[in-house]
């Protein structure tokens, strides 16, 4: 099976050689980004929020997203959400449609989001803002694209994960941000810490407005709270699915990570079969993860689930009231 993960230098400042080598690299990108964030974008007539993040693998932001586009359509909202839509390979500016779109079409992230609301694929964000705008959306959810300026944008949430904050403190490759802090920051309306603040990153963000949330698994099914369990997960840090499942009390008793985004071949499937079927155990995965199985395999597989728990439960509103406050 394959288990693949960052550099472990990017998850430690205290790395000195790796970093000093790729140094004059991550300069070039952090130039390059900045050079790009001073381009104009295109302004919708509608708000438009981003969840991003500065660093490269996952915060939880897809679940904040899911979060806010509940929350605005209990309010009688239209939100639309525009994606990239990872390994995908539609063109840019289509609607995501879950009756008949797989994850190698339009990724597996529009696919779960398209559970909850009208999804649009594509890196120009302009472009597929148009086509939402077109079809009724009255409000934009952007899910990532922080570093990209084609599109205004009205609110801009940051999302950290607690656990990695900034990792290394340096831009890629020497390190997993996609920009320098300072720059990230200067854009962002609100931090969002997703989990305990294990690298102290609340302190180095100055005078911006900080929020904090944690992730917890739902939807357990009772039957794999009985039986020895294998998880499996694509995502971006694997370890925080499988930490989960062990603190919802599942008896794991062997787990298996992949590269974020992963397509699972039939020789994978085969394998994961054989080896939980070895063991006695139940295959238990991500949603994320499951996008990417083809529906006679999945059937097999337990799907397991995050939600996103607010510390302050005011906190999600009131962001939303500032948000739609700025017509554009």
């Amino acid at each position: 099976m394959m288990r693949l993960s960052p550099p472990a230098f990017w998850s430690d400042p205290q790395a000195r050689l790796w970093p000093a080598l790729l140094a004059p690299c991550a300069w070039g990108v952090a130039a390059f980004v900045r050079r790009r964030m001073r381009r104009a974008g295109w302004r919708a007539p509608v708000p438009v929020l981003c969840c991003g993040n500065m660093t490269v693998g996952g915060t939880g932001k897809t679940t904040v997203v899911i979060d806010l586009v509940q929350r605005l359509s209990a309010r009688g909202r239209k939100p639309h959400v525009l994606t990239r839509g990872y390994g995908g390979h539609v063109a840019a500016g289509t609607r995501v449609d879950p009756t008949c779109h797989t994850a190698r079409e339009v990724g597996d992230e529009p696919l779960m989001l398209a559970r909850y609301c009208p999804v649009w694929v594509g890196g120009d964000r302009a472009l597929t803002a148009r086509h939402a705008v077109k079809a009724g959306a009255d409000c934009l959810i952007m899910d990532d694209g922080f570093q990209n300026p084609s599109l205004v944008k009205t609110f801009s949430l940051l999302v950290v994960d607690g656990a990695v904050g900034g990792g290394n403190g340096c831009v890629l490759p020497a390190g997993p941000l996609r920009e320098r802090v300072a720059d990230a920051l200067v854009r962002a309306d609100t931090l969002l810490v997703i989990g305990a603040d294990q690298t102290g990153v609340a302190k180095h963000v100055g005078a911006l407005p900080i929020v904090w949330a944690e992730l917890e698994q739902v939807d357990v099914p009772h039957k794999i709270r009985e039986q020895p369990c294998v998880a499996f997960a694509g995502i971006g840090r694997p370890e925080k699915f499988f930490n989960g499942l062990r603190a919802a009390g599942i008896p794991l008793v062997d787990v298996l990570s992949f590269p974020d985004h992963y397509a699972y071949s039939s020789r994978d499937m085969l394998k994961l079969a054989a080896h939980a079927s070895n063991l006695g155990a139940q295959l238990v995965t991500t949603p994320k993860d499951a996008m990417r199985l083809p529906a006679s395999f999945r059937q097999n597989v337990v799907e397991v689930g995050v939600r996103l728990v607010w510390q302050d439960p005011q906190v999600p509103e009131h962001l939303l009231d500032v948000f739609l406050a700025h017509n554009p």
